[in-house]
């Protein structure tokens, strides 16, 4: 049986991915705060990017494959996974890297493929490009770089934060001139799965096959929330439209694991 470590579990995406292997996988994670569910979990471990080195954890468990679902400190992320590309080099493992859509946000006129050339005028996208070049210097099977846009879903954390706005009465920014994709949170950890199973080698796009105005993909989600005329704030940053988004062209998923930017809005609803 596969042995899986998922870094940064407690997260939304993290622990999402938990729930979707652990049934199949021998699978661990990692979480930072203190918070009860994790800390009496067993198989969940403690781990503090700013303050420990991943080596040690990684000797200890030798898992085969390693899920990284990280946030925090840009740098001490760097030099962690700068330590588990050691520890790859060394052990028959692989990393899956969920990186973003930024690491094209410098590219404006089209939206992005798998094996387009990445540049990103913003500092998150830029260390996300850091890691992603050191994982591309590895042989193909050591790695999977997954590239998500927007992430929504039921009870998600953008979910929640369009539905807290207008319950405030503070406006939701929206951005007419901005052409994006999205992923869905239970259709991406099933994708993830069949990536594991299917020992998949590569960069995937994990976004809808179509795409939508920012503005009209916020505002058809608070309608399905049930809020018909929220408050906005219109933000043109652009006189044309601009693109931000990460289509799959040469990693294509089966059709029953693809997605469409209406089925993510209906699966927006608050469980």
């Amino acid at each position: 049986m596969k042995k899986i470590l998922i870094i940064g579990s407690s997260g939304f995406i993290g622990n999402a991915l938990y729930k979707e292997l652990c049934s199949y996988f021998d699978t661990y994670g990692t979480y930072f705060t203190n918070d009860e569910p994790f800390s009496k979990n067993q198989k969940f471990y403690q781990f503090d990017i700013q303050t420990e080195n991943i080596e040690l954890l990684l000797q200890n468990l030798k898992p085969t494959i390693i899920i990284s679902a990280l946030r925090g400190n840009f740098n001490a992320q760097v030099s962690t996974h700068l330590s588990i590309i050691d520890y790859l080099k060394k052990n028959e493992s692989k990393l899956i890297f969920i990186s973003s859509a930024n690491v094209f946000d410098a590219f404006t006129n089209y939206p992005s493929y798998e094996y387009d050339k990445t540049l990103s005028q913003s500092v998150y996208g830029r260390f996300k490009i850091k890691i992603e070049n050191a994982l591309l210097r590895l042989p193909n099977h050591k790695y999977n770089i997954l590239r998500l846009p927007m992430v929504f879903g039921a009870n998600s954390p953008r979910v929640l934060e369009i539905k807290n706005k207008i319950e405030f009465g503070e406006p939701l920014e929206v951005f007419p001139n901005v052409v994006v994709n999205a992923a869905e949170i239970s259709k991406l950890t099933q994708q993830i799965h069949y990536i594991i199973n299917q020992k998949k080698q590569g960069v995937f796009h994990l976004g809808s096959n179509d795409l939508t105005h920012q503005h009209d993909l916020i505002t058809d989600i608070a309608k399905v929330l049930g809020f018909k005329n929220p408050l906005l704030k219109q933000v043109y940053d652009s006189n044309y439209d601009r693109f931000l988004a990460v289509v799959p062209k040469d990693n294509i998923l089966p059709k029953n694991l693809q997605v469409t930017i209406q089925q993510i809005i209906n699966a927006s609803q608050i469980i």
